[in-house]
Parts: C-alpha cells; structure tokens; sequence
C-alpha cells in the first residue's frame, strides 16, 4: 500500500489497534454511562450504591485520561463514526461484527 507521498504504508501493530479499541471502548462506555447518570440523578433508574460509585470512578478516570473536550457531546454522524470504528478495530482482531459491548 501507498500513500500519495509515496511512501509505503504498512500495517498498525496489534498494539495500536489495541490502543484504538480502548480509546473508542473508553468513549462508547462513558457516553453510556453519562445517560444512566442523568436517569439516576432524576429518578428514572437505580443503581446499587456500591456499583454507582464504582462507575463514577472510572467515569472520573476516563475524564482524566481524554479531558471533556475529548467526550462528547456528539451528533448522530459522529456518533456512529465512533460506534463504527470500535466495530471495525474489533472485527479485525478477531470479534464478530457490531460487537459493541462495553
């Protein structure tokens, strides 16, 4: 494979799809989790105190790690890019297609 400065491209490392598939598992998981927060908060859902607080802690840790700009919020299109990256990088380690389990 070439790109238009012809240089030859190679394949991503298994570390870099790796690296990808947790970037996008990362954002996947913490757009969902930011719905489940406002159900919580206005009453719609219950979480088990023990496990909520839990899950805020990884929500904290997933702001660390990517900032809030980084997070969201996005529009229908971007939102399916995203879903559809996870999907792809999956697929080619090995998952079935539209394996989007966070």
């Amino acid at each position: 494979m070439e790109n238009s400065d012809d240089e030859l491209l190679s394949r991503r490392t298994d570390d870099e799809i790796g690296e990808a598939i947790e970037e996008f598992f990362d954002k996947v998981w913490y757009n969902r989790h930011q719905e489940l927060a406002y159900n919580v908060e206005n009453g719609i859902e219950e979480v088990d105190p023990e496990i909520w607080k839990q899950a805020k802690k990884a929500a904290a840790k997933i702001e660390a790690k990517y900032g809030l700009e980084e997070l969201g919020p996005w529009d229908d299109f971007e939102w399916g890019m995203i879903n559809g990256k996870l999907s792809a990088l999956r697929w080619v380690m090995g998952d079935e297609w539209d394996f989007l389990d966070t």
